[in-house]
């Protein structure tokens, strides 16, 4: 548990990983006798790459991820080492094992090419199945840095379902607005800011001299910035009663859904 007066990384890791949350709490507080007054850092990271908020964010543990926060552990913290995919965010964690869930995978893949498949990823979030999902990448926003930039990095690597389920469970923090050094201290609203970057990159890809080899895909390009600018206007006007109709569910317990 201890190695030279210190609490391990691995000994949160270990607790997170069994969602040990009494347990997670005691050495996090470091107030038991037997721990002499020594607590663990959520911010510490484990030989294997990541912190212990990434472990929490993919056990999908809300209450875990609520007392890390408590304690001091950053939401902007990123993996990093040989042995694991580097630069990820326990955001990106959540939302990533979220896409991949049974659930959405069966529904959702392959990528379908027409209109209907926006208004269909739209209707699965919104399953009490997709609850304790979306909940867990909201917590994560609201303390994440630069969270407009983290899904126009998702909508340009042409990741829908991703972009998806982060405008979805964010949807509040993007509406709150970000600073714009443009307009000094006032605050634009994200999903505008998402939309100007849709934009333009339409009109570049109109402008720009396409040869036989690269038309095709320039066309599917422009298909998919036209489908996420609708996704965007969807969550954008209807995100507010979208949140209220999916907190209105009751969570379908995680041990039903993996």
């Amino acid at each position: 548990m201890a190695y030279k007066h210190t609490i391990t990384s691995q000994t949160l890791t270990y607790m997170i990983s069994y969602d040990a949350l009494r347990c997670a709490k005691v050495i996090l507080e470091g107030k038991a006798p037997r721990l002499n007054g020594h607590h663990a850092n959520p911010n510490c990271i484990n030989p294997y790459g990541y912190f212990p908020l990434h472990e929490a964010a993919e056990r999908f543990s809300v209450d875990m991820i609520k007392l890390l926060f408590r304690h001091g552990a950053s939401a902007n913290v990123r993996t990093v080492g040989d042995n694991i995919i580097e630069n990820l965010l326990p955001l990106h964690v959540a939302v990533e094992n979220t896409c991949l869930h049974k659930y959405l995978e069966d529904n959702l893949f392959p990528y379908q090419n027409h209109r209907d498949y926006i208004y269909k990823i739209i209707h699965l979030l919104c399953m009490p199945e997709m609850k304790i999902f979306l909940d867990t990448v909201r917590l994560l926003a609201e303390r994440t840095d630069n969270l407009v930039d983290e899904i126009w990095n998702y909508v340009k690597d042409g990741k829908l379902v991703q972009s998806a389920v982060l405008l979805l469970s964010a949807q509040a923090q993007i509406r709150g607005g970000c600073s714009s050094k443009r307009n000094g201290n006032n605050k634009r609203d994200g999903f505008d800011i998402i939309m100007c970057h849709i934009v333009r990159h339409l009109v570049t890809l109109r402008s720009e001299n396409k040869n036989t080899n690269t038309r095709k895909l320039r066309e599917e390009e422009r298909i998919f910035m036209e489908f996420t600018g609708l996704l965007v206007d969807i969550v954008s006007q209807a995100g507010e009663a979208l949140s209220a109709y999916i907190q209105a569910h009751s969570k379908v317990p995680l041990s039903c859904l993996l």
